[in-house]
């Protein structure tokens, strides 16, 4: 098993964990500063480096894709999802139901929103992106209040908009 490493970045909405190994990132997660932080190593790999560096880009409004090479383990259809959440553009949205759609079955809208929900890799991975067929907020691991927050800031540097909800 290959090393793992891991480094914490403090965002605007607050810590981020990320992991990872050498080659690609495991993990980036909400981080809860009551927890202890698991700074095991002094040198980080590069990929771990350039995905902070990203994340800083993309907080800052200069970036809207990542260009990381990313693992994260899940069942064949998990990994679909992902994939499939990868595909969806900076700034907009897609319903759970549509998700499930482009995954070629409409009834496996609460299978794709669990796995959505199992997404290790927050904000590169754009789980926050999938809102409800009405277009309401629902389901996000990081809390409601930072999904709202990744979406106002997506819309604000795709199309000027100061708040989307």
């Amino acid at each position: 098993m290959p090393d793992h490493f891991t480094t914490y970045y403090h965002s605007p909405i607050d810590w981020l964990k990320v992991s990872g190994t050498e080659t690609y990132i495991t993990e980036v997660s909400f981080y809860d500063k009551s927890q202890k932080a698991e700074v095991r190593n002094k040198h980080l790999p590069a990929v771990l480096i350039h995905c902070v560096e990203q994340l800083i880009q993309y907080f800052h409004g200069e970036l809207r894709q990542f260009e990381l090479p990313i693992r994260q383990e899940g069942t064949k259809f998990q990994q679909e999802v992902w994939n499939q959440l990868l595909t969806i553009p900076f700034g907009k949205t897609i319903s759970y139901l549509e998700l499930a759609r482009q995954l070629g079955d409409p009834k496996a809208i609460r299978a794709a929103a669990s796995a959505n929900g199992k997404n290790n890799i927050a904000i590169i991975v754009p789980c926050h992106r999938v809102i409800g067929s009405g277009g309401d907020l629902v389901g996000y691991a990081g809390g409601l209040w930072r999904k709202k927050w990744l979406l106002a800031h997506e819309a604000k540097y795709a199309y000027g908009v100061q708040t989307l909800f």
